[in-house]
């Protein structure tokens, strides 16, 4: 098998689930390549190459050449792709289809349909280029708010539409919420397009019952308002003195407004944790009351509900895209309309009734999300290729 990605310039998500993805192939005795370029050897193109780069993001005729040699000296059987922005580019999938090996691309966001990759922008929700067309973007500056930039990424989007080779791809989404979006592009057929979640490892240890949980929430993610960390520190303030414990991990661009918001309001309670390793987040998951997801985009496959539910932790999410497709009120956790910090503090008190909530988490999770589960759903798609 051979697995392509483009790492961002920023470590995230998809660079994690490509690592499990190969590790889980090999330990059940798959022979797996690894093709991948990282946007950050953009900053040390020429100038010359920095003006040809809207050109290459189109088509890069070294990843061409490259995924046809591997694909003739390993004799590859099928070609996952994860990421192809910048670097790498749609040429993987010109030249395995050239080379007559099946093509699987993994939906990480919206891409496909949003050159800003998340349907949202100015603070809302915005589906206007599945609605009106592509060049929507352009006049918002979507991408990197650049309108430059955009343009770009709208020009490389329709000139491969143009040529048709998103018809003969397989894609593999996250969620049935992500199938459905990619289904409103109609050059993709539906039977080429097959749902599998990302898998979290198995946890060592028990899981830590309710009533030996610190009474804390924990929030895990970039502070930034398309997280909805706004969102849920007004809710806070709302609650007054009778608050539980708020645990912030995660640094980014309001972390300054948030310190500033917890000092003027007084929110004792509230405590940023700044950057906190993966290993330690999810030991504070583990013993915290529920993981708050507050956020104000449809999201990819968040790895936090996953990671969450594997230590049997419910989740209070936005009740908008993914995260409210994969919690299920009373279940596996509460919903709260989105930009709502009232309801999202009712969200919190209406936790407390659900006393099973604990005890069925870990068997969803079982059935869903672990690594078994995840190998078989992975080589079904690979079969149902062509």
């Amino acid at each position: 098998m051979l697995i392509v990605h483009n790492y961002y310039q920023i470590p995230g998500g998809e660079d994690t689930v490509v690592a499990n993805e190969k590790r889980m192939l090999e330990k059940h005795g798959h022979k797996v390549i690894l093709y991948t370029r990282s946007n950050l050897k953009l900053k040390e193109l020429s100038k010359i190459q920095k003006l040809l780069l809207p050109f290459t993001t189109i088509f890069n005729r070294r990843t061409y050449k490259d995924i046809k040699r591997i694909i003739q000296d390993q004799k590859i059987d099928i070609v996952h792709v994860h990421n192809t922005l910048n670097l790498v580019s749609p040429s993987v999938y010109y030249a395995a289809i050239a080379c007559h090996v099946p093509l699987v691309q993994t939906i990480h966001n919206f891409r496909l349909l949003c050159p800003g990759a998340t349907f949202y922008r100015d603070g809302h929700i915005c589906e206007d280029c599945l609605e009106k067309g592509l060049f929507c973007a352009v006049k918002h500056g979507c991408y990197r708010e650049s309108r430059l930039q955009t343009l770009a990424c709208v020009i490389n989007a329709k000139f491969h539409r143009m040529t048709g080779i998103y018809k003969k791809l397989n894609y593999i989404c996250l969620t049935e919420f992500n199938k459905e979006k990619l289904l409103s592009f109609k050059q993709i057929s539906p039977e080429r397009v097959f749902v599998k979640p990302n898998f979290v490892e198995s946890i060592n240890g028990e899981i830590v019952p309710p009533e030996k949980r610190a009474d804390q929430f924990i929030f895990v993610g970039r502070l930034e308002k398309l997280k909805g960390v706004d969102v849920l520190l007004r809710a806070w303030k709302m609650m007054g003195d009778s608050a539980p414990k708020l645990l912030l991990c995660g640094n980014g661009p309001m972390e300054q407004r948030c310190r500033e918001y917890i000092a003027k309001n007084g929110l004792e309670s509230v405590e940023m944790m700044g950057f906190v390793p993966n290993e330690r987040v999810r030991e504070m998951v583990a013993n915290s009351k529920a993981l708050i997801l507050p956020t104000q985009c449809y999201e990819g496959f968040p790895m936090t509900i996953a990671e969450a539910f594997a230590v049997g932790t419910p989740v209070i999410a936005s009740d908008l895209g993914n995260a409210g497709s994969l919690v299920e009120e009373g279940v596996t956790g509460c919903k709260f309309a989105a930009d709502s910090p009232e309801e999202l503090k009712r969200a919190v008190v209406r936790l407390k009734g659900y006393l099973d909530l604990y005890r069925t988490i870990e068997n969803q999770c079982t059935e869903k999300y672990m690594e078994e589960q995840n190998y078989e759903s992975l080589m079904s798609v690979y079969w149902e290729t062509d």
